[in-house]
């Protein structure tokens, strides 16, 4: 066999192993493991996008390429509608839209229209790794700007050196945030374009959670601020606002020469979602309302949140996404550790802070979903296991 590209060779290796092997074991024992590491919605689909894919499934129109240069345009026409909707802002679904197989597959291939060797990627640290992981593949260099609590997650511009700056291509961010839950604010976004334009830099941003809010918060975003189409392309997906995941439907919309150059690519490498998926897609984005969903993810913060509060774990609450970024309660122990002995004590699943990037060392994450849970029942479990198991110090006898 001949040797695997050594842009293979970039990817990070697994860090949760150990975390898998000790869950392995438990589960093969018949324990009860409580998994709250995967971030992927348990409800189904609403019934109105299952419908719709029935109807469109039985038109022979939606059995053939999708020939369209960006998509097809009801899912577009619907995007754009939604976008408007949601955000206050007109964008052109023949200009400004561009369908993709799931936003991941976006972000990743945008690297690849943009990046050449010596270029750099602006990414978030802590962060999702498709950034830095596919600007490497592009033959990018990295530049990971450290995202602090103290400045509520965001990067700190005034502190990215200008010979890295000249020399990037994108700028990631993700707001809210994964995985820290963190909000982006007007005033923020207004700064960054304002950098990015200095620089000459493609501003990205990553808003998969858009609508997943709550206490009424509504999340700006990048292209409500004057001038942002001239530097910003914004990702959203249907699977978290709709309980799509396993659809792999999304869309980036923004700045045109950025469009076209992600589907002259695109071109070349995929055909397009299957249509029937399109106007399921465009259903939900026309008229499902999953604040269902929403209410159910709000129950299991409070019960997670507050429980783990009155035993003496200080978990704060997010505004967005269904993810709770917490320090570990211990000094004694890393990230890893402490979600080592989470599952070997009291079978529950949490992912460590280290995995997101070396800003997330000292934290962890879990999450919001989960298989099974029906009413907050099991997040009030975890409390009671978390408790009885002597990790957190105040608790200790």
């Amino acid at each position: 066999m001949p040797a695997r590209a050594h842009r293979l060779d970039l990817v990070p290796p697994y860090l949760f192993a150990e975390i898998a092997r000790i869950k392995a074991e438990a589960v093969a024992s018949g324990a009860d493991v409580i998994d709250l590491g995967i971030g992927d919605p348990d409800l189904p689909t609403p019934h109105p996008v299952i419908d719709a894919l029935g109807r469109a499934a039985q038109n022979p129109e939606t059995h053939r390429y999708d020939e369209t240069p960006r998509g097809w345009r009801r899912f577009l026409d619907a995007a754009a509608s939604w976008y408007q909707r949601e955000f206050g802002v007109a964008v052109d679904p023949a200009a400004e839209l561009v369908q993709l197989i799931g936003s991941k597959e976006g972000l990743a291939h945008l690297c690849w229209a943009y990046v050449d060797p010596s270029d750099y990627v602006i990414v978030p640290n802590p962060g999702y790794t498709v950034y830095k992981v596919n600007g490497l593949f592009a033959g990018g260099q990295v530049y990971e700007t450290p995202l602090k609590e103290g400045n509520g997650f965001l990067p700190r511009l005034d502190e990215i050196p200008s010979d890295v700056a000249k020399r990037a291509k994108l700028f990631f961010v993700c707001y809210p945030h994964n995985p820290t839950g963190a909000v982006a604010t007007p005033e923020f976004y207004r700064d960054l374009v304002e950098f990015c334009r200095t620089y000459d830099i493609l501003l990205v941003n990553d808003m998969a959670y858009a609508t997943v809010t709550y206490d009424g918060f509504r999340n700006p975003t990048v292209l409500q601020v004057s001038g942002a189409k001239e530097v910003s392309l914004e990702f959203h997906s249907l699977s978290k606002m709709f309980n799509m995941t396993g659809w792999r439907l999304g869309f980036a919309v923004g700045n045109p020469d950025a469009v076209q150059n992600l589907a002259a690519l695109k071109s070349n490498l995929d055909s397009k979602q299957f249509p029937a998926v399109a106007e399921a897609g465009a259903v939900a984005l026309e008229a499902v309302d999953n604040s269902s969903t929403l209410a159910l993810y709000q129950r299991r913060r409070d019960l997670l949140c507050d429980g783990l509060r009155s035993i003496g774990w200080n978990v704060p609450k997010p505004k967005a996404t269904f993810y709770i970024w917490t320090r570990v309660p211990r000094g004694d122990m890393s990230s890893a550790e402490f979600c080592a002995e989470l599952l070997r004590r009291a079978n529950v699943v949490a992912i460590p802070g280290s995995g997101y990037g070396s800003e997330g060392e000292g934290y962890l994450r879990m999450s919001l979903t989960l298989k099974g849970d029906r009413e907050g029942e099991r997040f009030a479990e975890v409390v009671r296991r978390i408790a009885a198991s002597g990790l957190i110090p105040d608790l200790v006898r």
